[in-house]
């Protein structure tokens, strides 16, 4: 299988988090999340430096990245995707391989 870096893609979330996307014209169904980015801080107060180390953690460089598995259909075992929004760009990129 080809490694494929930072393709364009459009998600659609349920509770926050990815539920379908579609890739090439293809629309696919998140089966599992397998990673996701920590919730972000509760503290309504200034955070902590590790609070911050933590919410940095997880939006390095601007992404927030989610591990799926994912099929386009429910005959074809799922795939493993790692999805990114960018928040500087407001867009979605798919990695694979």
């Amino acid at each position: 299988m080809a490694v494929i870096r930072g393709e364009p893609v459009e998600v659609w979330l349920r509770d926050g988090r990815p539920a379908r996307f579609v890739w090439r014209g293809r629309m696919h169904t998140v089966m599992f999340v397998l990673e996701r980015p920590p919730a972000p801080p509760a503290e309504i107060a200034t955070p902590s430096r590790a609070t911050q180390a933590e919410s940095i953690d997880h939006k390095i460089g601007g992404l927030e990245c989610w591990l799926v598995e994912a099929t386009p259909e429910r005959t074809v075992p799922p795939t493993t995707y790692e999805l990114c929004y960018d928040l500087t760009s407001d867009r979605w990129s798919l990695s694979l391989g």
